[in-house]
């Protein structure tokens, strides 16, 4: 599946009503460490059709990003039945994302 952006409009339907275990990535074009994080992010999207995977722009939806309380970023964010259920910042191997969303 391809990774949705996410924004302030899209995330009601997107996240809070997912059906399936969310995993958002808060990233801005400018930061080296969301670079490099992006095509782990990005794998996961498509290897796993059972996760919803958003990628939410703080530069452009800072009113999402303030409501989440993010600080730093990159800074991954698992969300279950609407709710946040784990936390990460900074860049994470891949099988630790995914214990993020598994947990």
């Amino acid at each position: 599946m391809p990774v949705n952006v996410i924004t302030k409009e899209n995330f009601q339907s997107q996240v809070a009503e997912s059906e399936k275990p969310v995993l958002l990535d808060f990233w801005a074009s400018w930061c080296g460490p969301c670079r490099m994080l992006s095509p782990v992010v990005d794998e996961i999207a498509q290897e796993r059709g059972d996760i919803m995977v958003g990628k939410v722009n703080v530069d452009e939806q800072p009113e999402l990003a303030r409501s989440f309380g993010i600080m730093s970023i990159p800074t991954l964010v698992a969300i279950r039945d609407g709710k946040v259920v784990n936390q990460s910042v900074g860049v994470r191997p891949k099988a630790d994302i995914l214990a993020l969303v598994n947990a």
